[in-house]
């Protein structure tokens, strides 16, 4: 998942952690080495490189499709699985280097669910079009090997997968997980709290360009093809899994200076940092 990744399990042996662990692990792995867009060997690959042509996909690919759907529904287009195009252009290194709009002109006719053909078990998509799972698969992998784990313990789990997590219940004594979450610019580190369910966050922390003053997050608005400016540094919400987190956390940060307007209106359980 590209980042550090660690299960908490309160009140179990050393050998009992160690194998919950293997467990949790085994699982993410799965997960990343079935949708990453990064390998050549699997169901997103064949998508990618079908060249148009349809390409039939395994029951839990298809429930992902569905869901992607849903939420380029539910969010006017926002948030859209075929946007990973755009990292094309878009590096998020730190640097200055933005895209002109010639660059992104040239880019957005291969971004938009719209363009899909999604009749399941097959799915079609124009020639030089992509699928990217990143924005809700790391938050998909914490809730399935949390639902593994809660299976085999009655135990107080805690998984984390760069910081993206999700909690079976409270400690032992009935105290919350305490999260940090990293604010740029900022000395301290804010605590959230978690008593069960997700916690996810998105932000500027790490991935950002910054060009004439301005600081351009890694979320890019696919109906434009433009990253979205003016929001938040750091958006963390709290709900009932790990991907509702996730997809409510993207959505606030591609609304801008609305963000909270947009939560609010939602009734998420959210902390924003400007």
């Amino acid at each position: 998942m590209a980042s550090p990744c660690e299960v908490l399990i309160d009140g179990a042996s050393s050998a009992q952690t160690a194998e919950l662990a293997h467990l949790a692990a085994a699982e993410v792995w799965r997960i990343e080495a079935h949708w990453s867009r990064y390998r050549k060997n699997n169901i997103v690959h064949r998508i990618n490189t079908a060249g148009g042509k349809p390409v039939k996909v395994d029951e839990e690919t298809a429930r992902f499709l569905d869901y992607a759907q849903h939420l380029y529904q539910f969010s006017d287009g926002l948030f859209d699985v075929t946007s990973g195009v755009l990292r094309r252009i878009w590096t998020f290194d730190g640097s200055d280097r933005v895209p002109d709009a010639r660059q992104i002109d040239a880019i957005l006719p291969l971004v938009g669910w719209q363009k899909v053909d999604w009749q399941s078990p097959w799915l079609r998509m124009p020639a030089g079009m992509e699928i990217d799972f990143g924005g809700i698969g790391k938050e998909y992998a914490v809730d399935r090997a949390l639902g593994l784990l809660r299976a085999q313990t009655p135990l107080p789990v805690l998984v984390n997968c760069g910081g993206d997590l999700a909690a079976s219940g409270p400690h032992l004594d009935g105290s919350d997980w305490q999260v940090g979450v990293e604010i740029p610019g900022r000395a301290d580190t804010p605590l959230m709290t978690l008593r069960a369910g997700g916690l996810a966050s998105s932000g500027d922390a790490h991935r950002y360009l910054l060009k004439d003053g301005v600081r351009y997050p890694h979320v890019l608005d696919p109906r434009s093809g433009r990253a979205v400016t003016g929001g938040p540094h750091t958006v963390t919400v709290r709900a009932s899994s790990c991907t509702e987190a996730g997809v409510l956390s993207t959505l606030a940060l591609l609304h801008g200076p609305q963000a909270e307007d947009y939560l609010r209106s939602c009734g998420a359980d959210a902390a924003v940092w400007w």
